[in-house]
């Protein structure tokens, strides 16, 4: 897709949402595998599903409900999307990042992309909370493929919002976790070796999304926090067979500690 195409694509579906929505966010929220939920904390909300806003890619994942969400949150206008699409459904990269381009012209300026992620470090527990810090791209692609600019990722996640996520974690109690994500292209979960080579080249987290929404909002400057939590210790390490109803459970588990941390740390922005 050519630049002027894609930014008429993009007009389009921010049109849309503008025409239904009333309100003007400040923040963009990414909601990861079971962490849809957190878009029912939303007051006054208005809901779109992917389907009905035009060019926007459909998830076909479980646990992403498929929603755009626009409301307040905690005190702050926000727009989130309760669910994402994967490269590995089969989109291109530029499908992938759509979403944020959109959140974008809605007229962001920071955004909170969360994930579901597979422990690699052998010091974190299923269910633990990590902000990354940083990330290593994996997926043999980037969404800003074909694009003149050439974009600094030396602080792709913002380190204010990095210590103030901290923060948030120390007022609410959550002992949170700091690593680096690694993402892989899936669907396949990682191999025993896989994971070998990721903790050797200094990865903590693995995961199948984040990096291309990443770069793709770095690239719009917008300022980026991840989180990801930990579903589930990933091959090799437990000796356990993976499933994604494993990290579905996790999720459910733990969502009512990731919506007081994500509640203290937009209170704080």
């Amino acid at each position: 897709m050519n630049a002027a195409k894609k930014e008429k694509f993009i007009k389009r579906a921010v049109r849309k949402i503008k025409s239904k929505s009333g309100v003007k966010p400040q923040i963009g929220l990414i909601l990861g595998s079971g962490l849809g939920e957190m878009a029912d904390e939303i007051k006054t909300p208005f809901m779109l599903n992917f389907s009905d806003i035009p060019h926007f890619p459909v998830s076909s994942v479980a646990g992403h409900r498929g929603q755009v969400v626009s409301g307040e949150l905690y005190g702050k206008n926000v727009i989130a999307l309760a669910g994402r699409v994967h490269f590995y459904e089969g989109y291109s990269m530029q499908d992938v990042v759509f979403p944020v381009d959109v959140m974008s012209g809605c007229g962001i300026e920071k955004i909170i992309i969360t994930n579901a992620g597979g422990g690699v470090n052998v010091e974190y527990s299923p269910g633990d909370i990590v902000v990354i810090r940083d990330h290593i791209n994996l997926m043999g692609d980037n969404p800003l493929k074909g694009c003149p600019d050439f974009i600094d990722m030396t602080n792709a996640y913002d380190p204010e919002l990095i210590n103030l996520a901290l923060q948030a974690g120390n007022s609410s109690g959550c002992n949170l976790q700091q690593g680096v994500y690694a993402a892989m292209q899936g669907p396949s979960y990682e191999t025993p070796s896989e994971i070998e080579m990721l903790r050797r080249i200094g990865a903590d987290i693995a995961g199948m999304s984040t990096v291309p929404e990443v770069i793709a909002a770095n690239k719009n400057g917008l300022k980026v926090l991840g989180l990801s939590m930990i579903t589930n210790m990933a091959a090799g390490i437990t000796g356990q067979s993976l499933s994604h109803e494993e990290v579905i459970e996790t999720t459910a588990r733990s969502k009512e500690k990731f919506k007081k941390l994500v509640r203290k740390i937009i209170e704080k922005i």
